[in-house]
């Protein structure tokens, strides 16, 4: 069983073709510019493998040029043993599953498996650094290093993603450290996306503090001037 805070149906932007989306509940990570922190506590709704694949197969006639169902959050890989449970039924009705992943996990056997089974991961590279990723995420550097250099050491299909915030990461200098540190990490694409403040009302229902309120989102223009300098490598 594994707690499952929502579902996106046709979902087009986590992964190749048409995906279903699967966000679980739960996250080590406290980043201060989180839009979903309603994943990190207990809500959502326990399924079982069996009743998480029958809710998805209603969804196979969609799956066309590589379409298929991303497990994301929260912090997929915290689901680790119950992925793996539900994969082989996946498998049998002919469904591959991509893994949305902040990498923030110990790189166990479970997760190796996990991460083995995925027909791709797209792995969020937060900051470049020790000292930042400490700061603005809570959580430890290493282990998502870890994850990137295991998915390129087996031959894993990579996807990178980093959140561009106006005023922490949106600097040309820091933009060019983080594609010269992606290039430890053999990998398709490197996107960049805006900072957003869709999420802000999710911290007021909440009754939790926003480290991030006042904060303005980053324009279209910036974000496009900034992936074309990772796109240089």
């Amino acid at each position: 069983m594994a707690k499952i805070h929502s579902f996106e149906s046709l979902a087009a932007l986590d992964g190749e073709g048409i995906r279903y989306g699967v966000f679980f509940t739960g996250c080590p990570l406290r980043c201060v510019y989180c839009h979903n922190p309603d994943t990190w506590f207990g809500s959502g709704q326990e399924y079982s493998a069996q009743d998480l694949v029958k809710k998805i197969k209603r969804y196979k006639p969609y799956f066309k040029n590589g379409g298929g169902v991303t497990f994301s959050g929260g912090e997929p890989l915290l689901h680790a043993a119950f992925i793996n449970e539900t994969a082989p039924l996946l498998k049998e009705n002919g469904i591959g599953y991509c893994l949305d992943t902040s990498g923030s996990v110990v790189l166990t056997n479970a997760v190796k498996a996990c991460i083995d089974g995925a027909d791709m991961v797209i792995l969020d590279i937060k900051f470049c650094d020790v000292e930042s990723y400490k700061a603005y995420t809570g959580g430890d550097f290493e282990n998502f290093v870890h994850i990137g250099r295991y998915c390129t050491e087996t031959g894993k299909r990579l996807w990178l993603r980093t959140v561009v915030v106006p005023g922490i990461n949106d600097s040309e200098a820091q933009i060019k450290q983080y594609a010269e540190f992606a290039k430890q990490f053999e990998y398709e694409k490197y996107e960049l996306l805006a900072f957003h403040t869709m999420g802000f009302f999710k911290y007021e229902k909440l009754g939790i503090e926003n480290p991030l309120a006042g904060k303005k989102a980053l324009s279209k223009e910036r974000l496009l001037e900034l992936q074309k300098i990772v796109d240089k490598g």
